[in-house]
């Protein structure tokens, strides 16, 4: 496997990372607004189909090749099994915890990126002040993880928090092996056989597992799904993947410290959710953290 790029972020790159950062902080909101109707593998799985329509549209306008050869699809069914256990754990622990909560557990991923990324090759080595840095946003994921919040958005918040800690992990280890992986194979093929492997996952899941519908469709879960699939899994990924061609996945990850505030405004002005101060003070404890890195890197 080629030696990943390793370029400095100019403008351009931390423009796009902002543009993506923003649009993802109301990925979460889109969430458990569909959950209101669709069940955890089912929003996955209808996700995954707006996503895909997204990508082979994107991969038809670029003629993009999406046929792998056969020395790519062990890891494109590796990569694709490893987002579908992230994508599951994201939507069952938002579905017991509140909007805020998750938004902030989940966009801690950073943390992990770099922890993971120490180990991996020909990404960025965690020295003193860096290791510092990760230290206090982890602190302050912890102080997040045990809080309990309103029992109207969280049924069970100590399981849903701790599911969100777990994607949180996974999302960066995938970053990590998505910037390793798209060295030799191109992003788009990467991200649709990526969609692909998760919506047949999903899709077994949900007919063993759900019913299909929790009460009657409605434009604003529909909304949600298609939020989901179109700008997250579909807009998102394409723009955040092509990054990752060329930037440390660490490094480049940081820009998302923006999510859990935007994430928080959101979840308050569609759900009426307080900003407690447990909630601030984790914010700033993983944002500063995530800052340090940042800077030392």
């Amino acid at each position: 496997m080629p030696a990943p790029i390793n370029e400095p972020i100019g403008l351009r790159s931390a423009l796009l990372a902002l543009l993506v950062s923003l649009l993802w902080a109301g990925n979460v909101a889109a969430l458990k607004l569909g959950l209101v109707v669709f069940p955890p593998f089912w929003n996955a799985f209808w996700r995954m189909l707006f996503g895909i329509a997204a990508l082979l549209a994107w991969a038809w306008w670029r003629r993009i090749p999406l046929r792998p050869p056969p020395a790519e699809r062990r890891r494109l069914v590796q990569l694709g099994l490893l987002f579908a256990v992230q994508i599951a754990l994201l939507n069952a622990g938002a579905d017991l915890t509140s909007p805020a909560y998750a938004v902030v557990l989940i966009n801690a991923h950073p943390i992990f990126a770099n922890i993971f990324g120490h180990f991996a090759a020909h990404e960025q080595r965690l020295g003193g002040v860096r290791l510092a840095g990760l230290t206090l946003a982890f602190a302050g994921m912890c102080v997040l993880v045990l809080g309990k919040p309103a029992v109207a958005l969280a049924p069970n918040p100590l399981l849903g928090n701790a599911m969100l800690a777990v994607s949180a992990a996974l999302l960066g280890l995938r970053g990590v092996y998505t910037r390793q992986l798209v060295q030799g194979i191109d992003p788009v093929r990467a991200l649709t056989w990526q969609c692909l492997v998760s919506t047949a996952v999903f899709l077994i899941a949900a007919a063993l597992f759900e019913p299909m519908l929790l009460g009657p469709p409605t434009p604003i879960a529909v909304g949600g799904l298609a939020y989901q699939g179109i700008i997250v899994a579909g807009f998102c990924f394409v723009v955040w993947t092509e990054l990752l061609r060329r930037h440390s996945a660490g490094t480049l990850s940081m820009f998302a410290f923006t999510i859990p505030f935007f994430g928080v405004l959101v979840s308050a002005a569609i759900f009426g959710e307080a900003v407690t101060p447990r909630i601030i003070l984790s914010g700033a404890m993983v944002t500063l953290g995530i800052g340090i890195v940042t800077r030392r890197s």
